[in-house]
Formats: structure tokens, sequence, C-alpha cells
């Protein structure tokens, strides 16, 4: 208390001291003394204890203040020497201003980068700088920041071209080199040096201060009182929930003051929690400390004296007023620069900026934040001073990198995270590799980290501890940072950044060797594998690595010498590590068909075999740069290649291909997941660049430069096929007939991945390097074999390809030369199809194909083909030429082991016995045998006569076995199998082998014959090509006139059949007729006579008998009064779609009557139905299992489901639409006409004198006092009318099943509709339901317009069942109610427009929806008809009503919408004109009764159509309500959209087109009762102003107007800040799409309290904006949220696309988003439709993850 009492006087102790305060005094105090130093510590040890940390709740605002008044305001005195506004005035006036842009991103703001012209991904502009560049022109990526980076604008070393936006443009003028401390005065200098140095001085020593009680010297604050804090500081390993539980245990706050602890600690890093004397805070802690110390570390917390604090917090805003300075003039900027980086006393590393860096780990989070921030506006915005920064950053490179690997705060808080900014700036990060070694550093570093090996030096990640696997986590960060050094690659190499480039690589090297052979497997044979290895950390390295090795080649590939030394320093390493891999290899020697070879024994199956080969794979790499760059052929002399051991080069590649090919075969399945997850990678598009294509590379360079026949028996030896195909009598079969089954299926497996193999090795040559071709050929023929498999979106064209280190792959350069861009409609996303010409491309042995992508491709490729009648082969496809360092491998085709390989296989396939063989190991071959072929005849044509082609494949494939096995030709054999039954899919493809074969030999005859041209042979094929056309041709034409044959007898066999049962169809139709509601045949009146749906003359329609069939059961029944009930599975929710006043507060449940209807509809009761029927009995069957379900399962498991049982909620057992009640279908209600019917005048006469008696008999009902009594024998004497009977209980028409279901229904309405407990005995349940019967009817008008739809006719079955079950029940459901219940209704309905005596405070008419009021007074009429003898029919009842409350609407228009005269008079017709005198008259009366509170209006035009504008939605909703209650047919004018409306409207309502005219004609009744609106003292009340006046026609609510472009949104959530926790950034700002407001997500700070529950801003928001249904856009995440009540929500797809027609959820893939107009339509169009619910409904229930997100904390 004392603590609240001192902080009230702070004020008042200081005033005297503020009002005698002089800051200028005390600057010339400080100009004049001797020490400044010692007089500005002395003024500051005075004054910040005074100001700062007084109480336990620091008051920002007033500390602010008087920090400004008594602490700033000197030193800006004394730094310019005058007042300090204008002294910064004038600085910032002389200063040059920087064309750096250099602000500062806050969390979430959006970022740009251009794609074409960035030098680097992490080069990016704010959005002002962005809007005036070049690059808003040319593709870029938008993201939103994470915070801390700052905008590039201006940087030249950024941007290819385009560095500056129109704002920072530099003048040529100026000359830029001159030194900005040139405009200052010596004084000024001198004076800002001092100041300068002595509050960094003091900011850094406060901020690396650790002593808790004691002030460094010079600050000890003079009187010194026992107030201490008690200081939490953040951690980011306990969760919020621990942290907030143990506040509430150790300073026994509430939940709420825990929270807001937690948040503070969470943003600032720290929060003081007590505050009182040294006993009480150390209390706390050691409560803090014993609560959180069991799990992990406790948390770490502080006594702190005050002063210290409040020194600390000076210090902050010191270093803020610092960066506040500088901002006004360069040469401020550059002193600070100075005073930061001069050296301290004691020598290398000890400046103030060197002593914040170090000290970084030990500050909390808003210390590190401020000096960052200082960091970037002063050091990183001065060119000179950035260089000399960057410097000290990289010596003090290992510190901060340690420091940062041991503290456990996020990279973005760490100072190691200002590395971007300088090793991205590639002038700097040369620089700083040349003279500081940065590479070495870097790398060195990072290995020291990992200090766990095995034996053999190599990484070790298995049995890892918690502790080292969050230290390799953070040591990730150090390859990012390798990453921005080398990610511009140098264009000229000096000698010394040749060297320490080739030192860094040599140290690189050491690295990878650490890495070459780690994670090694052994093949389980026996039993499964106990526990899984861990295999993950290994492929997080090598991913990090990969774009790290693929830039090393680069920077090789821009200088040959360097490239020379790496290939000889890679080569060394490779060696090195073959040395110590000889365990237990014999030699052993392969001989085949002729030829042997020297090899060693080992089996990857038997022993150690690793996936991880780094090094192997960087020679790669290397070896394609030299054949690339040519330096293979030019210098061959400085190359080791000589030396190359090819057997060596390919040992381990090759092993490494055998285990993923072992994998296929299932021999390794029992080494668990972990093996499958590691072959997966290795193949997978992020790894496969520096893995898999590698290691095929390295099989090419070695297969290059040996004898193909050895090449291909090491590859049978390690495939373990080598005794399959070695044997003399291979081709009679290796037939061991006890081999077991599985054996034969692994070898056929490993046979068809050998195949393959060399396929790829010959096949593969589209790298540069490798085959000639250009980079773009690579990235076209991906493409080409993605879209191969399916049309494709942009975003899975992007995913299959590579990305280089800019995050590009490249595609858009050349997608468009290969494929066609098809725009999405309504959902859906853009795809990309191939262009037809780009399939010939398609090589069905892609390298990167899956074999899922194989087989799919496979069939998409055969099914165009037969599309276009072609033959369906895929032959291979034509390739590029090879490099000459690689061009020897085209004779791997045609060396005799291949053929021996092939022609066994084809004697296998000619003669198949026993699963010895398979159909894809033909086809592979068959493949083999096409490439051969292709290859040789592009030999033969682009052969001149001279020289030889040496490729004979042709001559060795007709060539049969050497005697004594004389086995049978290649040749031979295909044409054997040409004609095999088992080969039918094979056969296009033999065929297309042998004619190639004819073709060949042709070339072959004639070149010999005559060297001429070889034009020959291309006649031939062509006249084989043509035959081949025609032939296809000709079948074609037959098939197509073959289907027209059967068409034709099918139609003929139809009508036939149709003649013989003539009748049949005819009875049928007949019944068809019948039902339909539209023949009028059976209709009394003429046929042309007027339909009419209300009043005496209605149309009489017979009565039909209406048959239903139940879903569950499918037993047909009638709809009867008296028979079993059927229902309508229906959904009641409340909603605020129409609500014209989203401000009205909502209602009190108990205490609110909701009889009338304010015209603002500020909240009604929605009905939607699906239009499925069931019997009652059936439906309560169905219920009662769901419920019995869903007692079991929450037993079981603790999961929502999708419905809410306790709610009363299921799903529709047919369509699984969510429901929560049933709506029974009742017949139309039948009326007896009678003659003579009473106008309006006297039927209001008789209907007074019956209420008058329905009032007595109430009266007797209720128990009453003595006078009441005998004023009521005075009442008695007044008749009741003729024919009307009080007494009379009228039958109840319904059967017992029908009452249940009408109490069942108006139970749910009224439960739902008021958020109460259900009661069936309320009387507001029968105003419930005529409420939501008139809602509904009002909001399926609105709809209608909206869509521009016809009233009738256009609305699904589900919707008019709906509404018909609706009226009707209204109609019905006085019988189910207490009968005086709904007559008091009805008397107080009717009152509201003929004054009753007996009936207190009315509405006015301007607070009443006409619409529900007509309503309600129809349907609760026949509570008062049904005592009516008189033979007066309900008909005359709802004619009259209608018409009263038509000229009531009239009147309220008039008095609420008056016309504006803005728009010119229009001259009109006779008709016309009597229409608007008569509206003339009418608006005078209610002027005469009201005066001035009504504008004088003499237009006559104007007025009328204000009224048909106005009266048109009313009259359409009463055609539709008494269209469904009376069932009369609509008439066709009403069935089109169109012109002609207005007078089919009021026929069809029985009303005359002039509506003036049920004024004139009653006009001295009606004018008694204007009289009496107008006089209600309301009326004046609204107009003038006091209340809500809506005026009419009410416009349709649509959902606000989003902007065209996304990153607008995005500025706007950036900028919007946590209203609960002050000016702390929103972490998930979410937008209201219905009202516009921007909410504080998904967070602890913006949780309110909703019905005892915790709920988050959102939830809490729907309530009121949405009655419980809330339509949300995520900002951040680029997403759409629907939310429901508090425990359904899902995500829906943005209303925003990017270029390619695709959204980007989560915002990954930065493309710039527009918004799609048709989407966002679609999206309003669910929310106007009612159908949000509906459609959470349907997502949760097909896709059960949403049921268990905690919607309600959203």
């Amino acid at each position: 208390m004392a603590a609240a009492e001192s902080d009230r006087e702070v004020p008042f102790a200081l005033c005297s001291e503020f009002i005698n305060f002089s800051a200028k005094d005390t600057a010339l105090k400080w100009l004049q003394g001797s020490d400044l130093t010692k007089e500005v510590y002395h003024h500051l040890a005075v004054y910040v204890p005074k100001i700062y940390c007084l109480g336990p709740n620091l008051n920002p605002q007033s500390e602010d203040l008087l920090a400004q008044l008594l602490l700033q305001a000197p030193m800006e005195w004394y730094l310019c020497g005058e007042e300090p506004s204008t002294g910064l005035a004038k600085l910032e006036e002389s200063n040059q201003p920087s064309q750096l842009c250099g602000h500062v991103f806050k969390v979430g703001e959006p970022t740009y980068s251009c794609r074409e012209c960035a030098a680097d991904p992490t080069c990016v502009l704010c959005m002002q700088c962005f809007l005036g560049s070049v690059h808003k022109e040319h593709r870029y990526r938008m993201t939103t920041s994470g915070g801390g980076g700052f905008c590039d604008c201006g940087d030249t070393e950024a941007w290819k071209k385009g560095p500056y936006c129109q704002k920072h443009e530099p003048n040529i003028s100026d000359s830029s080199q001159e030194d900005p401390l040139a405009h200052l005065s010596a004084d000024m200098i001198a004076r800002c040096y001092n100041i300068f140095s002595i509050i960094l001085k003091y900011a850094v020593d406060m901020l690396t201060w650790d002593k808790e009680d004691e002030l460094p010297q010079g600050l000890e604050p003079p009187n010194r009182g026992d107030t201490y804090y008690c200081m939490l500081f953040n951690d980011e390993v306990h969760t919020y929930e621990q942290v907030i539980y143990t506040l509430q245990k150790a300073v026994s706050c509430t939940q709420k003051e825990a929270v807001s602890f937690a948040t503070t600690v969470d943003r600032d890093g720290r929060k003081s929690v007590r505050f009182g004397d040294f006993a009480f805070c150390e209390q706390a802690k050691s409560v803090i400390v014993r609560n959180t110390s069991r799990q992990s570390k406790p948390l770490r917390v502080q006594v702190m004296h005050s002063s210290v604090v409040a020194h600390q917090c000076f210090a902050l805003k010191a270093l803020g007023w610092l960066g506040h300075v500088i901002g006004y003039s360069d040469a401020l900027r550059r002193i600070l620069c100075q005073v930061g980086l001069q050296r301290g006393p004691e020598g290398d590393n000890s400046s103030l900026v060197d002593t914040l860096m170090l000290c970084d780990s030990k500050m909390w989070k808003g210390a590190r934040n401020v000096y960052h921030q200082l960091f970037m506006s002063s050091l990183l915005m001065d060119l000179k001073y950035k260089k000399l920064f960057a410097i000290q950053f990289a010596k003090n490179y290992e510190r901060l990198q340690s420091d940062y690997v041991t503290d456990d705060h996020d990279r973005e808080f760490s100072v190691t995270d200002l590395s971007v900014q300088m090793f991205t700036v590639p002038s700097l990060a040369r620089m700083l590799i040349t003279e500081e070694n940065l590479m070495t550093t870097i790398i060195r570093t990072f290995v020291d980290h990992l200090r766990h090996r095995d034996l053999q030096g190599r990484f070790q990640f298995e049995r890892y501890t918690a502790q080292q696997a969050f230290k390799f986590r953070r040591v990730q960060s150090l390859i990012g940072d390798l990453k921005y050094v080398l990610i511009s690659r140098p264009t000229e190499w000096s000698d010394q950044l040749r060297d320490k480039f080739l030192e860094g690589l040599d140290t690189f090297l050491e690295l990878l060797k650490c890495m070459q052979g780690m994670d090694p497997v052994v093949r389980q044979v026996g039993q499964h594998i106990e526990m899984e290895p861990e295999w993950e950390a290994a492929f997080t390295l090598q991913m990090k690595l990969t774009h790290i090795i693929s830039m090393m080649q680069e920077w090789c590939a821009t200088d040959e010498r360097v490239l020379i030394e790496a290939y000889k320093k890679c080569l060394a390493a490779l060696t090195h590590c073959h040395s110590g891999f000889t365990d237990g290899e014999q030699p052993i020697t392969l001989s085949m068909c002729g030829h042997s070879v020297d090899t060693i024994r080992y089996c990857v199956s038997q022993e150690k075999v690793s996936i991880h080969l780094p090094v192997s794979r960087l020679l790669a790499g290397l070896h394609v740069l030299l054949s690339k760059i040519e330096v293979a052929y030019r210098f061959p002399e400085q190359l080791p290649l000589s030396e190359l051991s090819p057997p060596m080069l390919i040992e381990h590649p090759l092993r490494c291909l055998v285990l993923c090919a072992q994998v296929h075969a299932g021999m390794w399945r029992r080494n668990g997941f972990s093996l499958v997850n590691q072959i997966y990678y290795y193949h997978n598009v992020k790894c496969r660049v520096e893995m898999f294509d590698k290691d095929l590379i390295m099989l090419q360079a070695g297969a290059a430069m040996m004898d193909p026949n050895h090449f291909l028996m090491i590859v049978l030896s390690r495939f373990e096929l080598y005794h399959i195909f070695s044997s003399a009598d291979c081709r009679k079969r290796y037939n061991r007939e006890n081999t077991n089954k599985d054996v034969v299926q692994q070898n056929n497996t490993l046979i068809e991945e050998m195949l393959h193999l060399i396929m790829m090795v010959v096949g593969e040559r589209f790298l540069a390097g490798i085959g000639q071709v250009e980079m773009c050929d690579e990235i076209k023929r991906e493409i080409i074999h993605q879209l191969c498999i399916r049309p494709m979106a942009h975003s899975e064209l992007v995913k299959a390809l590579p990305e280089n280190e800019n995050k590009e792959t490249g595609m858009e350069r050349v997608i468009d030369t290969v494929a066609l861009f098809k725009k999405p409609g309504i959902t859906g996303r853009g795809l990309y199809e191939l262009r037809p010409e780009s399939a010939k491309q398609f090589n069905l042995y892609f390298h990167h194909y899956s074999r899922a992508d194989q087989s799919k491709a496979e069939e998409a490729q055969r099914k165009l083909k037969r599309q276009n009648g072609e033959d369906t082969a895929l032959p291979p496809p034509l390739l590029p030429p090879f490099c000459p360092l690689f061009a020897s491998l085209v004779n791997l085709l045609q060396c005799d082991v291949l053929l021996g390989i092939v022609g066994a296989v084809l004697q296998w396939a000619v003669e198949p016995s026993g699963g010895h063989w398979s159909e894809s190991m033909l086809q592979r071959v068959l493949h083999l045998t096409g490439m051969a072929l292709l290859e040789e005849q592009q030999q033969l044509e682009n052969s001149s006569e001279d020289n030889d082609v040496s490729f004979n494949f042709t001559l060795k494939i007709s060539r049969p076995g050497e005697a004594p096995s004389n086995t049978a030709s290649v040749l031979a054999l295909l044409e054997t199998l040409q004609n095999a039954p088992h080969l039918e899919v094979h056969k296009d493809m033999i065929r297309w082998i042998l004619k190639t074969v004819a073709s060949i030999k042709t070339m072959r005859e004639r070149t010999a014959s005559t060297p001429s041209t070889s034009s020959g042979g291309q006649c031939q094929e062509e006249t084989i090509r043509d035959k081949d056309k025609a032939e296809r041709k000709r079948k074609a034409e037959m098939a197509r006139l073959r289907r027209e044959k059967i068409m034709a007898q099918m139609s003929e066999m139809q009508r036939h059949f149709i003649n013989e049962n003539k009748e049949l169809f005819q009875q049928s139709l007949e019944e068809l007729e019948a039902s339909s509601s539209i023949s009028l045949e059976h209709s009394p009146t003429s046929s042309d006579a007027a339909l009419v749906c209300v009043g005496p003359r209605r149309t009489r329609q017979s009565e039909k008998r209406q048959l239903v069939t139940c879903i569950l059961c499918q037993e047909e029944q009638d709809i009867r009064a008296d028979g079993k009930a059927m229902v309508l599975a229906a959904f009641v929710q409340r909603s605020t779609v129409m609500s014209k006043n989203r401000k009205r507060p909502p209602h009190h449940p108990e205490r609110y009557d909701p009889l009338f209807m304010h015209p603002d509809l500020s909240f009604g009761t929605n009905t939607g139905s699906c239009g499925h029927i069931m019997h009652s009995h059936c439906w309560q069957r169905y219920f009662e299992a769901v419920q019995a379900k869903e007692q079991r399962r929450q037993q079981r498991l603790r999961v929502h489901t999708s419905y809410d049982v306790e709610n009363g909620e299921f799903l529709c057992p047919l369509c699984e639409c969510l429901s929560n009640t049933v709506i029974p279908l009742l017949p139309r209600a039948t009326t007896g006409g009678s003659c003579e019917q009473p106008g309006l005048e006297q039927w209001l006469k008789t209907t007074g004198q019956q209420v008058t008696a329905l009032h007595a008999t109430h009266r007797k009902l209720q128990p009453a006092s003595a006078e009441a009594v005998a004023e009521a024998a005075k009442e008695e004497e007044v008749p009741s009318p003729e024919g009307f009977r009080v007494d009379h209980i009228p039958i109840n028409p319904y059967s017992s099943t029908i009452k249940e279901m009408l109490t069942t229904f108006g139970t749910s309405t009224y439960k739902v509709g008021l958020k109460v407990h259900p009661n069936e005995q309320d009387p507001r349940v029968p105003i419930m339901c005529w409420g939501s019967c008139a809602y509904t009817i009002q909001s399926i008008e609105r709809l209608l317009v909206d869509e521009e739809k016809p009233l009738f006719g256009s609305l699904p079955c589900r919707q008019d069942d709906c509404l018909s079950s609706l009226a009707r029940f209204g109609a019905a459901c006085w019988s189910a109610a207490s009968l005086p219940t709904v007559q008091a209704h009805f008397i107080r309905l009717l009152a509201a427009l003929v004054p009753d005596p007996k009936v207190e405070d009315s509405p006015c008419i301007l607070d009443i929806d006409m619409f529900h009021l007509l309503v309600s007074s129809v349907l609760s009429h026949g509570s008062v008809h049904c005592q009516d003898w008189s033979g007066r029919s309900s008909d005359t009842a709802q004619q009259h009503l209608l018409h009263l409350i038509t000229v009531a609407h009239l009147a309220q228009v008039l008095l609420s919408s008056p016309p504006v005269e803005a728009t010119m008079e229009q001259e009109s017709g006779g008709q016309e004109r009597e229409e608007e005198e008569a509206v003339c008259r009418l608006y005078n009366t209610l002027r005469t009764h009201l005066g001035s509170a009504l504008p004088d209006v003499s237009s006559g035009w104007h007025l009328w159509r204000c009224v048909k504008v106005g009266v048109l939605p009313y009259l359409r909703g009463a055609a539709l309500f008494f269209h469904h209650l009376n069932g009369v047919t609509s008439p066709p004018e009403l069935q089109v959209a169109g012109p002609g409306q207005w007078e089919a409207l009021c026929g069809y309502l029985g009303l005359p087109s002039n509506l003036l005219h049920l004024y004139h004609s009653q006009q001295p009744l009606l004018d008694t009762l204007l009289k009496g609106w107008c006089c209600h003292p309301a009326v004046r009340e609204t107009l003038q102003g006091a209340g809500v006046l809506i005026s009419f026609p009410r416009q349709s609510n649509r959902l606000i107007e989003l902007p065209d472009d996304y990153s607008a949104l995005i500025n706007q959530a950036s900028s919007f800040t946590c209203p609960k926790s002050g000016g702390d950034k929103s972490r998930a700002p979410t937008l209201c799409l219905v009202c516009g407001t921007m909410l504080c997500s998904q967070s602890y700070c913006c949780q309110t309290e909703l019905e005892g529950e915790d709920v988050g801003a959102c939830t809490a928001h729907t309530f009121t904006c949405g009655a419980g249904v809330g339509i949300f856009l995520r900002v951040r995440e680029s997403q759409v949220l629907f939310l429901a009540g508090k425990t359904k929500g899902c995500f829906y797809p943005p209303p925003y696309l990017d270029d390619y027609g695709e959204t980007d959820q989560g915002l990954r893939r930065g493309n710039p988003l527009h918004l799609c107009r048709e989407r966002y339509r679609k999206i309003q169009k669910l929310w106007r439709q009612h159908s949000i619910t509906e459609e959470i409904g349907h997502a949760q229930e097909a896709n059960q993850t949403l049921v268990g997100i905690d919607w309600q904390h959203l």
C-alpha cells in the first residue's frame, strides 16, 4: 500500500525541482566545468533514480516525459549550443540525405526482393521504396519480415540494376566523396564527441553491469533506500504455462496478471514481478527457483536494487536517444561510429562496440534489440565504418558464435544475426576472406563444435544427447554465414584471394572427409533391426551443405588455376579416404565373353556401406567442370589424369547405387525405416544434385576411362549378378529348380535395376560438360518429364525442380517453350500442359522418375498416342552428342558383355518358364537396343565418307553365337519375339526396332555402294512411314463406321421398345403431370384468370396427395394431419447477416421480448434444411443411436467431433449435412370460404369486439383482487360478437407424433435463437418460430436480388421445402402452445397498428419491421379464428392484415426515407401522374401531423419512386410467404427475371398496382390510424436523431472491400499493434471480413472470458459481430478462417491468387498475390446463404485433424 501512495506522491516531490530546473543552465554548467564526465555522472546519479523505478508499476508515459525534460534536454542543449529544436533543424537542413534507405523492418512488415535484379535473396526493399522502383514491373518475391533486417535501397552492390528508388535517387551534382564532418564547426565536433563518448560509455557500462546491488563509480545515489525488484528473465526452455503457474504461486497474483507478466517477459526479455524490501523479493525468488528447477535449469531470477534497474532503464533510453539524434545528420552518425569503434585502454577488441558484442549473450532481449537497432542505424549505414565494423566482427567471430551456441535465445536476438548485413556485400565478403581469412574461420568454428567422431575420424551422430542435438541445431547457422560469403561469385581473382579461397577449400575438404562414409549400414539378416539408427542429423548436415558444395564448384569454375588446384586437392583427399577403407577386400579376376578384369571381392549385401560420399561427389562435380571449360584438353600436363584409377573412382558411388537397387529388391527390409528414408532423400529433389546425380556422373567419368567390358563386369559383380550371366549356358537359364522364389524375385529386380543403370550411364547427357548442351536444356528436360506424368500447377513444378542457392529453379525462362498455361476457374488452380511437340523428348527411363512416376507417365503417354491414333511404342528419344572427355561412353552399347546380357534376356523371353524372367526386364533390354540403334543412325547421318563409322551395332546383333553353342543372333530372337502371343504389349516396340534396323541396313548399303548423299534411306523410311500412316488411317475409319452402325441400331431398338409399351408410358406421363404443381386443369378457376395468393379471391387449387419417402426406412408415406409425422432435417442458427446495426448490445436472454423485430434486423434466427425427409420415429431412433455412440466415444477418446451432440446436433443420415433439429411436414391448411366478406372497417370493428371479449376471458383466468372483480363485472356487459365462442376449446387437428414434432422444432428454435435452456411452456416459443420464418424469407429474398434471379422457380427444392414447412409450421404452432398466450400475442401485434387502450407500451411504427409484423400477425390470427363460428374465412383476415400493414409500411417508408431531390424530374404518363398526386397527398398528411420533423418534398415523381423502391422487398417477401403458406402456383411473369415485375407482384398479392388506392379507399378510417402512428412520441424523437433510423430499401450487406494487392494488407497488419499489451506487435493479426476490425489472434494477451471460458480475440469477436459465426483473414498466413461457436472452425482458401492461379497459404512461395473477385464473391455467397457452419462441418468430416484444433483460442 505504501508503494502505491509513494507512487502518487512522486510528481509533487519533483514538482518544485521541475519549475526551477533549466536544461540550458545545466548545459552551461557542463560547458564551464573542468571534468565533464564527472558532471554528467553526478547529474544522472541525482535524477535517474528520481524518475525511474519508484514503485511496482512502471509508468512509461510520465517517465518518458520527465527523462526528456531533466536528462535528454540538457544533453541536446550541450550538443547544439542553442535551443535544441532550432539547432537540430539546422543540422538536418545542411545534411546531405543518405542514399541508403536503411528503414528497419518491423515484425510482419512486407519485404520485396526482385528475382531478376537482386544480387541474392537477402537483398530486399521496403514497400515505399519498392513502389517507387523499377522492380515492381519485374518478377518479384514478396515475404513478411521476421523483424530486424533493413531496406537495401540505394546499396549499389545489392542490385544488378535499378539500385535506387525515386526517393533515394542520388543527385548528379553532389560529390558523395566529401567528408560529412566538413559542415560542422570544430567546436561542435568536440562537444558532440565528448557527450557521445560519455553517454555511450555510460550505457554500455550499465547494460553489461552484472552486480545487483551497487553501481559504477560516480553513479551512487545520494540517498539509498531499501527498495528492490525481483526481476524475472526470459529463457527459451520454459513454456508459457510453466511460467504462469510458477508466478501464481510465487507472487500470489491472478491468472490474468501472471499472463501479462509472462507476455512481457517473453517480449522484453525481463520483467519485475515484485517490488519491496530485500527479504520480500528474495522470498519470491526462492519460490520461483525451487518451482522451476525440477525438470530443467531453473528460470533466471535476480533481486536488483531499484537504482540499478533505474539506470539500466535510462541506459536503454539513452541508446534510443543516440539513435534518434544521429538521424538528423550524417556527421553526427560518423562521430558516434568513431566513438564506438575507438580502441579502449585494454588494447585489441576493447572498443565499446566490441564490449557490447562480446557481452551479447549476457544481456536480456530488450537490451539486445535496442543496441542492435543502434548498430544498424549507425555503423551499418555509414559505408566507411561498416567496413571497420565488419573487420571487428570477423575478428571476434569465433567467440561470438561460441557464445551464441551456448546461449538459448533465438538467432534473431543474437548479434551474430548481423552477419547477413555484412557478409552478403560482395566487396566486404572478399575483403574479409583475404584479410581476415573468414572462410577458414567459419568452417573451422563449425567443425570444432562437432566433436563427436568415430575411430576413423568421421562424424558420429548416434546416441546424441539432447544437449548435443540442441547444439547441433544452433551450429547450423554457421553454414548460413558461409553461404552468405560465397553467394556472389568473384569476376576477377587476385593472387591473395586464390590463396585464401584454396586454404578455405582445404578446411572444407577436412569437413567433407569427416562426412565421407559416416553412418555406415550393414544388412540385417535373420531378425529385424532392434533400434532404428539415427540418420536425420547426417542428412540435415548434407542438405545444409548442398548449396555450399554447389557454390564452391561455381567459384572454382570462374578461374582455371583455382579449378586445377581444387581438383588436385580433392583427388588427394579422396585417395586419403580410400586408403583407410581396405577392410578385408581380396583381389579376384572376372572373365566373361572373352574379356577378363582384376577387381576386389566385395558384397554390398554383407559388408558396411555408406550413402554419404561428399568427397567423391565434389570430385565428380569438378571433373565435369574440367570438361565444360575444356581445361582437360588444353592443359592435360597440369592435371593428374594419368594417376586416376577409374576402378577406385567408381567403387563407392557404385556401391551406393547397388544399395538402392537392393533396397528396391526388398533385400534390406529388416533394416527398418531409417534406411528407406535415407534412400528416399538420396533421390529426393532437395539432395539429389549433390548425391544421386553426382554418383551417376562419377560412374560416367570412370566408365569413359575404362574398357566398357571391364566396367560392365565390375558392375555385374557389385550387383551380385555375375554368376548368372558369366556361366556358359546362361542363355539356357540358370535353372536351379531348388532356388527359392524370393531369391529369384530379388535377382529379377536387380537385373532390371542394373539395366536401368546402364541406360542412365549412357543416356544422361543433359549436363553441360557431359553432353554438348546448354544449362537451359537440362531444366527443359526436367519440366517435360514432369508434365509427361500429368498437367501440373506452377508450385508443383517448382517443388519438382532443384533450387539453387538463390531459391531459383530457372524454370520461368524456359517453361513457355515447352508448356501451355491454362487459367483456373472459381476453384482449382492454373495448370501447365505439355506442348504436343515436346512429347517427342519423352524418355520412359528418365533418371529422376520414381517407380510410381514412371508407371503414371508410361500410362499417360500410351493413352495420348492411342488418342492420336499412333502406335503405342515409346522408343528412346534422340540424344545430344557427348563432350570429348566422355565420348567413349557410347561403346558400352556395343560391347560384348552387354550383347551377352541382351541375348540372354531375349532368349529367356522366347522360352519363358517359371518366374525366372520379367516383362520389365525385356522392356529395358528393348529400350537399350533402341538407344544403340539411334546412336548408330545418328553417327551414320552425321558421318562424311572419309571417316568410317566405328559404331556397328547392327552388324553385331545380326551375328549368331560362336560354335559349339551356336546361339541365335539378337536380331533372330527379336524376330521370333515379334510373334510371341505372351508379349502383346511389346509388339509395337519390337516392330519399331526391326524397322529401324532395316533402315540402318539400307543406309549402310547405300553408303557402301554410292558414297553420295544419304537421302535414299530417308526416302525408304518415309515410304515405310507413309504406308504405316495410311494403314492406321484406314483402321481408324473402319472403327468410326462400326461405332456409327452400333449407335443407329441402339436408337432403333429404343424406338421399338417405346412403341410396344405405349400404354405404360402414357400412364406414367399422366401421373407425372398430375403430381406437378403447375397443372392448372384441376383448379376451379379458368386457366386465364390471374393467380392470387391471398384474400377471399385466392386461387383455389385441388388438394393433391403428397407422397414422400423416408430416407431411413425407405417407406412411402402420405402427408396428412392425422398421419405419422414426417420431418425434414434442419439447422437453426442465429444470424447477423442482414444486420444494419452491429453496435446493438446483445439482449439479455431471460428478459428479452422478441415480439417486435426492429427494422435494423440486428439479430435474427435463420433456418436452413438439406431437404431430406424422415419419419419422426426413425429420426428419434437415429438420434438416440448418435447420442449413445457419442457417450461411448467420450469415454474412449477425448476429442471433439464435427458436431456437438449435447446441443442436439447431428449429421443428416444421407448427406452428412450439419443439422440440429427437424421441421415437421404439414399439409396445406384448408379453409372454407363464405359468401359475404366484410370490408376493412367492418372487419376491424368485429376483430376489436373479439379482442375485447378475449381480454375479458384472459382476465378471468388470472387470480384477481376484489376491486378488479368489480371492475370486470361492469365490463361484462360487452357482448361477444355473433358466432364468436370464447369458451370453445378447438379440437387439435394433429396426430400425437406431429404434436410432439411441433414442440420439438418450436423448442429448438427458441433455444438457439435466444441462447437459453429449452422450455416448452415459455410464451416466447411461437414468437421465435414466426420470427425465424420471417427472417429466413427475408434473407432468401435478398439472396435472389443479389444474384439477379427471379423470385420464383430459381430456388433449389431443399429451400422451397424448407420455406413451405416453416410457413405451415408457423400457422400450426398455436395448436402446440397455450391458446390464451398466442391470442395475447395477436392482440399485442394488432395493437401496434390499431390502438388498443388495454395494451400499453406498443412500439412506434419506425421501430417495427413490417414484414415480421405481417408474418407474425397472419400466423397468430389462427388462434383467434379457431373460436370464430360465424363462417368468415381466415382469407379475409389475411387480406385485411396485408392491406393494413402495407399502408403502415408506406407511411414508414415515407417517414424514414424521404428522397433527396438531386436528379432531374421526369415526365410521367397519366397513370403515373395519378400515383404521384396520391403519394403527395399522403406525404402532406404525414407532415401535418409531424410538421418540421419531415422535410418538404414537392416532387411527386421522386416520392413515388422512393415508395416503389422502398416497398418492393416487403412485397416480394409477402409473395414468397403467402405462396408457401397457401400453396398457390406462382404466376409465370415472376418466374423470369426482367421488367413488368411490379404489376405481376401486386396482382399476385391481390393489391392494386397503385398501392395508394389502399389508403384513399379507406381514407377516413386510415387517417385516424395515421394520426395515432405519427403522434407516438418515439416517432418524432427517432426522426430528430435519437434512435436508430433505418431507411428503405435496406441494402444487402457485403463483406468488406479488400485491396487488389495483398501486400497492402500485409502492410496494414504490420502497423497493427496489440490493443492489450501496449504497442506490442501482434503475432497473428487477423482481419474480420464482415466488419473490417483487425484483431490480435492466437495470443494470451487478447484472451477474454466468454460464458466462463477463456477464448481468443476472434472467437470473442464472432459473438458480438456475427452471432457466433465469423469469417476472418489471417493476414500473415494468407488463409481464410471460418469459425462457428467455440468448438468449430476450418481454414478455407483465400481469395488471393498469384499469376499462376494458385493461393499461397502461409506465404511460402512469395509470388505477388492479387484479389480474385469471383472467389471473394463465393465466400460472400457462403456467408449470405448462412452456409458457413455447414462448410465447417463438411471440412471437419473430410479432415479429422481440423477437429483437434482448439478453435476457441484463435
